[in-house]
C-alpha cells in the first residue's frame, strides 16, 4: 500500500476513533481483554516496537502540520519512548516529554467507564430508557433512547452547532465562551431525531455530554469530581485534571498552534475553553498517564467483570453509519482496527492545536499513546506525524 492510500485507510479509521471490524474471537469468548491472553498467545511472537522507524515518524518537527510530538510505546512486548519539535516557536527549545496536552475526545473513554461502573453498581441499566433517569431534560420524542445507545453513538440524537458562524475566525471569537451542557442537550432534542434509536450510528459529542449529565443525576456530585474519584484518584494519575472554566493548561506543555486563512498564519490557540466539549473532551492529561489509564483499562481494573465487554463491543451488523452506510465503528467508548495482521482497539481525540490517542492490542502485548502538536487538529485528514507514529507502532492497516 502506497503512502498516500495508507493515510486515507488510517485517516478514514483514526480521525473520530479506531474505527471498523468486530470483537475478537479471544475477547467474545474471554469477556476482557487480559483474560484473552491466553488465546492471542497462540499467535507467532511478535517483535519490539521499531525503534528506527518510530524515530522517522517524529523527526523533521517542526514542520508545517506538527510543531512537536510525544510518543509513548509500551506492553509485554518492549517499550520506546519519544519526543521531538519544539515547546514553542518563538525560543525553539525543545519539546518537555512531560508536557500537559488537551486530550479531546479520549475523555470520552474516562466517561464510559464512569458510566458502566455505576451500571456494575446497579445504579444504572445500560439498556434503560435516559429518560427514566432525566426525565425533566429528556423529552417524550427521545423515551426510547437507552443508556447504552449514548456510549455508542446510535441514539439519534442530532449535533446542533452553538451558532458561532461558519468560519474558523468566527470560533476563535468565542473560544472563551461559556456552555451549560443541560442547554446543549434541550437544543438538541429539539430537534427531530436523525434516526430511530439504535438503527444507525452517528459518532458526536451529543451523547457523551447527556452521559456526563447522567452521571450528575444518579451520584448527586459533579462529573468531573465522579472520574477524578473513581479513575484519577485511584490510578493515581496526578497530571491528569478537569480544567473546569479555566481556558489555560496548568503546569509544564508544549504550545499548541493553528493554521489560520489560506496566508499561513500560525495562531497560538493554546488558552482556549472547553465547556462546549465538556464529558465529551475537556480532559488534559500526559503520556504517562493516559499509558498508566491504557493498561489499567484493559487489564480490567477500571470497569470490572462482564461490563467491560460492553467498551470492546459493536453494535449489530445491521447497524450502518449514519449518512455513509458503511459499518458502525464504535463500541462503548473505543473502537478497533486491524494493524500489521492484529486488532487494536483505542480512541483518538482532538483540541485547536493537539491531537491525541490511546490505542492497545487486547492482550496488551503493544500499546500506544501520542501527543501531537497538529496545526490543522480538526481537520477531516489525519495529521501526517500521527499517521507514521500509528503504522510504526503497529504495523500499516489491510486494504481492505
Amino acid at each position: 500500500m502506497n503512502t498516500r492510500s495508507t493515510r486515507t485507510v488510517i485517516a478514514a479509521a483514526l480521525v473520530l476513533g479506531m474505527a471498523a471490524g468486530t470483537a475478537s474471537p479471544a475477547l467474545a469468548a474471554a469477556g476482557t481483554p487480559a483474560a484473552a491472553a491466553h488465546a492471542v498467545q497462540r499467535e507467532a511472537a511478535r517483535e519490539a516496537p521499531d525503534a528506527d522507524a518510530l524515530r522517522a515518524a517524529v523527526s523533521g518537527l517542526p514542520s508545517a502540520d506538527t510543531t512537536a510530538a510525544l510518543v509513548r510505546v509500551g506492553g509485554t512486548e518492549g517499550t520506546w519512548r519519544g519526543s521531538a519539535g519544539v515547546h514553542d516557536l518563538a525560543s525553539g527549545r525543545p519539546a518537555d516529554p512531560d508536557g500537559r496536552f488537551r486530550v479531546g475526545s479520549v475523555t470520552k473513554v474516562f466517561t464510559a467507564a464512569v458510566v458502566l461502573q455505576l451500571a456494575g453498581e446497579g445504579r444504572l441499566g445500560l439498556d434503560r430508557p435516559v429518560r427514566q433517569y432525566l426525565p425533566e431534560l429528556i423529552p417524550a420524542a427521545y423515551g426510547k433512547v437507552t443508556v447504552r445507545q449514548l456510549l455508542n453513538h446510535t441514539s439519534g440524537i442530532p449535533s446542533v452547532a452553538p451558532g458561532w458562524g461558519d468560519t474558523l475566525e468566527d470560533v476563535y471569537a468565542h473560544r472563551f465562551d461559556l456552555i451549560d451542557p443541560a442547554d446543549v442537550v434541550r437544543e438538541a432534542t429539539s430537534h427531530e431525531p436523525d434516526f430511530a434509536p439504535g438503527t444507525q450510528q452517528h459518532y458526536a459529542n451529543i451523547g457523551y455530554t447527556v452521559a456526563g449529565l447522567l452521571i450528575e443525576k444518579v451520584t448527586g456530585d459533579a462529573y468531573a469530581s465522579q472520574v477524578s474519584h473513581r479513575i484519577l484518584e485511584p490510578l493515581h494519575l496526578k497530571d491528569t485534571y478537569f480544567p473546569g472554566t479555566d481556558p489555560s493548561i496548568r503546569g509544564p506543555h508544549n504550545l499548541g498552534y493553528q493554521l489560520f486563512g489560506t496566508t499561513g498564519e500560525l495562531r497560538d490557540v493554546t488558552v482556549w475553553g472547553t465547556s462546549d466539549a465538556w464529558a465529551a473532551g475537556d480532559l488534559i492529561s500526559t503520556t504517562a498517564d493516559l499509558e498508566h489509564f491504557t493498561r489499567a483499562l484493559f487489564g480490567g481494573r477500571v470497569v470490572r467483570g462482564p461490563l467491560l465487554r460492553a467498551m470492546f463491543t459493536l453494535p449489530d451488523s445491521s447497524v450502518r453509519e449514519y449518512g455513509t452506510g458503511g459499518p458502525a465503528a464504535f463500541g462503548a467508548g473505543l473502537s478497533v482496527m486491524t494493524l500489521g495482521g492484529r486488532q487494536v482497539w483505542g480512541k483518538t481525540g482532538g483540541r485547536w492545536g493537539y491531537n491525541t490517542a490511546i490505542a492497545a492490542t487486547p492482550d496488551l502485548s503493544r500499546t500506544l499513546v501520542y501527543s501531537v502538536n497538529s496545526t490543522d487538529a480538526k481537520g477531516s485528514d489525519m495529521n501526517r506525524t500521527a499517521l507514521g507514529i500509528v503504522v510504526a507502532a503497529f504495523g500499516a492497516p489491510s486494504a481492505g
